[in-house]
């Protein structure tokens, strides 16, 4: 997690961003099992991805792979 003055967090695009506590438990969950391997990005576009999903009721067929 990026922390410090200039970060995505305090970027003027993202001061109306609401949920970064969702993103931190999600990071430090995954950290257990993955150190180092799954970024904040990451989790925001698969919570986006599966949002769409519920929210259309439908299946979106995406390969994740990242090397």
């Amino acid at each position: 997690m990026e922390t410090g003055e200039f970060t995505e967090r305090t970027s003027l695009a993202d001061l109306t961003v609401r949920g970064y506590n969702v993103i931190d438990e999600a990071k430090a969950a995954l950290e257990e099992f993955c150190p180092g391997r799954v970024s904040c990005a990451d989790i925001i576009t698969i919570a986006a991805r599966d949002s769409i999903c519920i929210v259309s009721n439908s299946y979106i067929s995406w390969t994740y792979l990242r090397f």
